[in-house]
Parts: structure tokens; sequence; C-alpha cells
């Protein structure tokens, strides 16, 4: 009995080294770039507005809440550190904006004195990412997230369905008042924000000014009448819009392996992401070993090194799950990253354990998508993720 089972995975083993060669891929056909821009359009994937008023469209801005002075009120309270406990954190504290002037002096004082931060933020501190770039959060007194979450960016966020890693959030709106009185992010109370603002005389004038009552509810929207503008435009966008150029041929192969592997039905929409809660990983392969030639032996080391984990702590993860935080009900669903600009806000996943983009787009090949994909492959993904990295959009209704 043993010999039999000795031999038939011999003869498996045998016959996934030589399917390649008997039955050798078909060379894809090339998609031409009005049917790859079509195939992008008919999954949501538009292109960010260049124009104020089709955003406010598109994020079905009803009550008229995007005006030049609900806006620049917005972005004074989201850069006010006197919204925290501490009075150390304002948002833009973990939301970093680096071109927006009203983070200068925080961009100089973490540069001179880099040993402040760590992860990705030393080298990256002054990136567009809307994210500050540590691995796990950091909030008011220095307290760590409790679950090790990394910052999503709040670049494009209002373009989601989904906020927070576990999506608790259903509009950039709703997420406000959690980063404002979550005890280890800004951690201030009701009251205490009331009053701050109650008996501050720039505010006091500027809330009369558009006759607003000073209410917890209007301090929220006006926030969030802020973040709704910070959406970017990238060379992915100019693609959409029918210029051919703004993409190298690399970045195209790169978007066709994104659509034709799949990646397309979770990271879809104009924010590229957001739109959905999913499992992750899919798949566990942490008991496989891979026996066939076309492994990539940088990745051998990970994968023996993962037999290691003890499985029940880690659900399978594909690296430790430090923090234990299972995402949705406990069911390891997880918001869908944005990938617009992620290649400015590693380190990537809900813990920040991975910090280099190929790995990540390795790992979601193998662990979403059952796929092994090759250095070429991954080359050309990181290509067109490269595409997606904009600026922000500066409408002129709002300077």
């Amino acid at each position: 009995m043993l010999r039999l089972t000795l031999l038939t995975l011999v003869i498996i083993v045998v016959w996934i080294n030589i399917l390649p060669v008997i039955m050798p891929y078909k060379k894809r056909a090339a998609y031409d770039d009005a049917t790859l821009r079509k195939m992008a359009l008919s999954r949501g994937m538009g292109s960010v507005p260049k124009e104020l008023e089709t955003l406010k469209k598109m994020l079905h801005d009803t009550n008229n809440s995007i005006t030049k002075e609900r806006v620049l009120l917005g972005r004074e309270l989201f850069f006010d550190a006197n919204l925290s406990l501490d009075k150390q954190h304002s948002c833009a504290s973990c939301h970093m904006l680096a071109k927006d002037p009203h983070n200068r002096r925080q961009f100089l004082d973490d540069i001179t004195d880099p040993e402040s931060k760590t992860d990705c933020m030393v080298c990256h501190i002054q990136d567009e990412s809307g994210s500050d770039r540590l691995a796990t959060a950091v909030g008011v007194d220095g307290k760590e997230d409790r679950y090790h979450r990394n910052t999503l960016s709040i670049l494009n966020a209002s373009l989601a369905k989904y906020q927070m890693w576990d999506g608790s959030s259903k509009s950039s709106l709703a997420s406000v008042a959690k980063m404002l009185h979550d005890s280890q992010k800004m951690g201030l109370s009701k009251e205490q924000l009331l009053d701050y603002i109650a008996h501050n005389p720039y505010y006091k004038e500027h809330f009369a000014v558009l006759s607003l009552e000073i209410t917890l509810q209007n301090i929220y929207e006006l926030i969030d009448s802020y973040q709704k503008t910070v959406v970017t435009r990238s060379a992915y966008d100019a693609f959409l819009e029918g210029d051919d150029s703004a993409m190298s041929e690399e970045a195209k192969r790169g978007f066709r392996n994104f659509i034709e592997l799949g990646c397309k039905g979770c990271h879809t929409g104009v924010s590229v992401g957001g739109q959905s809660l999913q499992k992750f990983p899919t798949r566990d392969y942490n008991y496989i070993i891979n026996v066939t030639s076309r492994f990539d032996s940088r990745y051998i080391g990970r994968d023996v090194a993962s037999i290691e984990f003890n499985f029940r702590e880690h659900h399978d993860f594909p690296f430790e799950n430090r923090g234990g935080f299972l995402g949705a009900k406990q069911q390891q669903l997880f918001r869908v990253p944005i990938l617009r600009n992620v290649t400015k806000t590693s380190p990537y996943f809900h813990n920040g354990a991975i910090f280099d983009l190929r790995e990540a787009i390795y790992i979601m090949g193998k662990y979403q998508l059952s796929t092994e994909l090759t250095e070429q492959q991954i080359d050309e993904i990181a290509a067109f993720l490269k595409t997606l990295e904009g600026e922000v959009v500066m409408y002129k209704e709002l300077q």
C-alpha cells in the first residue's frame, strides 16, 4: 500500500513537470488600447473627474456640502491638533498630505528627527500617501492600535463604499467620529470636542458665517467636506480618457494581467478598490510543497518558514498575523484596499506585514487567485500600479 502511494506521488510529480512541455501555453492575443480601455470601463473603473461638479455628482452630493467655504473650514479642522486628547494629533498626523502647507511644519519636524518614526516613513515621509507609512497606527499618547492595524490612506477614500479594515463604516462621513473619539486614535470625547469648538473664536466666527450651529454632526460633515475633495488623478486616468501614450507597453500588459487574472473582480470602481469586503486569504498553501520547476526560488525560504507558524493562531495567513485581527465578524473579511497611489502606501496588508510591493503582488496572486505569478507578470502588474500614482486634484472652485 505504501509503495502504491509513493508510486502515485511520483507519477503526479512527473506529470506536473512535463505538462508545460506537452501542453504549452498558447500565446495570448494582444488587446489593442481601445479594447483594454473598454474592458476596464465595463467594470466601472472610470477616471477621477477633472471638474468639481462631476465629482459632486459622483459622490451624490445632493446637500451641496462641497463648497469652497465648507471645504476650507473643514480643512482647518482636519489639521487642528487640538481635536485630540493630547493636543498633539490631528487627522493629518496619520493621514499625511505632504503638499498641503498645513503639514509643512510637521514634516520638517519629522525629517529632522527621523528616530521618532519607524518603518517606511523614515524615507518616504514626504510622499503624498494620505497615510502615515507605519506598520502599526499610533494614536494619542503613543498608543499603538490594539490590533496592530496600519492606517488606510485618506486619498480617494470618499470614492469607496466601505471604510476601515473591517468595513465598519459605510461612508467617509461615518468614519470621522470614529477617528476623533476612539481612545487609541484621537481620543477626544464628544463633550470635549463641542466645548473646544464653541469656545474657539475662529471657529465660532466661521460657523456663524456659514449659518451653522456648533453641533457634532456639523463638525463631522465639515471635516468630511474636505476629505471628499482629496482625490487623485494619474496617468491611468489619462489612459481611460483616451490618451494611449499615457501608459507604457509594460504597464498595459500589467493592466491586462490585472483584468484577466481576476484582480479587477475585487479592485474595481473609480477608486480601484474599497467597494467590497472580501475574505483574505482565500487559499491556504502553507501545507503545500511546490514541486514544479516553475516555482520562483526567491520565495522558497518564506514558504518553508511558514510551516513553522502556529496555524490556529495565524489562521493560515501568508505572514505572521501580528495583532490577531480577523476583520469583519472575525471571519477574515477585509475591506479591499484602494489601489490608487498604492506605490506610496507601503507597508501592505492590514497589519503592515509586507513592505515590498512586488512581494505583495506575489502573495495576492498565490493566496487570492491560486496563481504563481512569473517574474515578468509581477513586473508588469507593478508597472500598471505605478500608473495609479497621482496628484491630489486642485479644483479651481476650491482655491
